[in-house]
């Protein structure tokens, strides 16, 4: 009996092992967990198009938004632990927690890491007709009308929400926060004039700079960027030492086989080195990430670390979580 037992065992493990080794034979679903023409969703589509190139299989993108990036999370932790469906999140996987109190997961334990994909500056823009034109102006404005400034975000824990929370923190100030259904709504609103300003990535943001359509204050990274080279950063305009990159990682959900995830993580570090996807990346000033920090034990430990990062922003800044 017990050799008849290995014996099924053995069978059981070697048709598992060929199958996963013919992954992927079917299409994969990357969820991108924001409203489309957003920063994570533009550079969500850029990678899955160039991962499909290497898998041999189409990633499409299903945009799965709402309440920060936890409703695409929660789909994905509930797919099939299978590879045909993966997440592609921002920060706020890592800020969530100290957010919503009732969260129906958990980030570092509930997914298996794929691995970190870029590293993105984050910048404050008005609408081309607001009376400051620098981040200075823009203090002296919200020091002279308390609660008068409406300042935009693509929603609770989205990137440009949480941009916001640290800057309010910093400056102890008070303004009237909107929020939005993703980053394309909000950014409609702010061309038209119906809000003031928004902290956003440049991938969302540097085409209406650029067109003269939106007005860039200051740039929440150390040093200047390259695309903006005229625009001087939060520490140079009356805000010294607020720094804040946005960072994005590829997930699978929890028990995903490890075969699957080591094709994955394969194909992500060559999407990386893909001429093309580099180009794109580097016209947004999104810094992919060395070949070391693509990989699921980088960025289970930096999700991780930051996890417990933005509990301590979140407490500093008063934030109590929903």
């Amino acid at each position: 009996m017990k050799l008849y037992k290995k014996v099924l065992a053995s069978i059981f493990l070697s048709a598992s092992a060929v199958a996963f080794a013919e992954y992927p034979d079917k299409q994969i679903t990357m969820v991108v967990p924001y409203a489309p023409a957003g920063s994570t969703d533009v550079m969500g589509r850029m990678l899955a198009q160039t991962m499909s190139k290497n898998l041999g299989q189409p990633v499409v993108v299903d945009n799965t938004g709402g309440a920060g990036g936890t409703i695409g999370a929660v789909r994905v932790v509930r797919a099939p632990a299978d590879g045909y469906t993966i997440l592609f999140h921002n920060m706020a996987q890592a800020a969530s927690p100290a957010l919503y109190s009732k969260l129906p997961y958990d980030p570092v334990i509930d997914f298996a890491p794929i691995g970190m994909v870029n590293d993105v500056p984050m910048v404050l823009v008005a609408r081309k007709d607001f009376p400051a034109n620098t981040l200075q102006g823009l203090i002296d404005f919200i020091k002279a009308n308390p609660g008068k400034l409406n300042f935009a975000n693509a929603g609770v824990g989205s990137t440009s929400n949480l941009c916001e929370v640290l800057m309010k923190s910093s400056l102890a100030a008070n303004w009237t926060s909107i929020s939005y259904k993703g980053t394309g709504p909000a950014l409609n609103d702010l061309l038209a004039g119906q809000v003031d300003v928004i902290c956003d990535q440049p991938a969302s943001t540097l085409q209406h700079i650029k067109g003269g359509n939106l007005k860039a204050l200051a740039v929440a990274t150390r040093d200047r960027i390259s695309s903006l080279p005229q625009t001087p950063t939060f520490s140079q305009s009356g805000m010294p030492g607020f720094q804040l990159t946005v960072w994005h990682g590829l997930y699978a959900p929890k028990g995903t086989p490890k075969t699957v995830i080591d094709r994955l993580v394969a194909s992500l570090g060559t999407a990386l080195k893909d001429p093309v996807l580099v180009q794109r990346f580097n016209e947004m000033d999104a810094m992919i990430v060395p070949p070391s920090s693509a990989t699921p034990a980088y960025l289970g430990a930096f999700l991780k670390t930051d996890v417990e990062r933005w509990k301590v922003a979140m407490k500093n800044a008063g934030i109590k979580p929903e």
